[in-house]
């Protein structure tokens, strides 16, 4: 049958001289692969810089709930990108959030509210004027909701303690996974605000870092087998 849906291209790999293979994140039918046949070819009318990661667009597709692997029929840009992808910060921070959507999110089925999460959140980073270093670290938080594993409790004087294995902030550092009292607040300060206000807390490069390892730490505990995450190395190179 034919469904038309939004999609977040999240990978695109070549397929023989003039094809490709790519894994949309569509709206409707979830995540889902797709065989794109001549769009390298010179006479392509459909541009293979559509299924560029990060882009944002709408398809019409042909799909059957037996195969798992289906066509396309049309394409375009849901979304035309007018910073992101002429800024090496703003496109480091994209495929950082692209790779951490690819490895995290599992659930072959549709989820409306997590797609759109992820679409405003590459549409916010290609339109924010504001500072935007701790946009990805936002992401991450904003992420782990969607994901069924949302920070809990309060930063206190007495729970100044996050612990990463339980998910919550506590009154001491009982075990190995837990955040020290300056990441647990800085992680509350992001936890607390907005996406768009998420540039007014204040990090340190070193700080930034280290919270974006422990974030990372934070997220293995609670997703089995999570692979490598390669592309957070290139946002340190950028942001330093």
């Amino acid at each position: 049958m034919l469904v038309k849906t939004s999609g977040i291209v999240f990978r695109a790999v070549k397929y023989s001289e003039t094809s490709i293979i790519t894994d949309v994140y569509t709206r409707d039918l979830g995540m889902q692969t797709y065989i794109v046949n001549g769009v390298r070819s010179a006479r392509s009318k459909t541009g293979a810089a559509l299924f560029q990661v990060m882009s944002l667009v709408e398809v019409v597709v042909y799909h059957r709930d037996d195969r798992k692997m289906h066509r396309v029929k049309e394409i375009r840009a849901a979304h035309v990108y007018q910073r992101l992808p002429f800024d090496v910060r703003r496109s480091a921070v994209g495929m950082f959030m692209a790779e951490i959507a690819r490895k995290t999110i599992r659930e072959p089925e549709p989820n409306a509210p997590l797609f759109d999460f992820l679409f405003d959140s590459f549409c916010f980073l290609d339109s924010t004027q504001e500072p935007f270093a701790n946009l990805h670290l936002h992401f991450l938080i904003g992420l782990s909701a969607h994901l069924g594993f949302l920070p809990g409790g309060d930063f206190t004087p007495e729970t100044p303690v996050f612990d990463m294995q339980e998910g919550t902030f506590t009154h001491s550092a009982t075990q190995i996974h837990c955040m020290d009292e300056e990441q647990s607040w800085l992680l509350y300060q992001l936890l607390c605000c907005e996406r768009e206000q998420c540039h007014i807390v204040v990090l340190q490069h070193a700080q930034r870092r280290r919270l974006l390892q422990s974030l990372l730490t934070f997220y293995r505990l609670h997703i089995e087998s999570l692979p490598e995450i390669r592309s957070h190395e290139i946002l340190h190179e950028v942001f330093e």
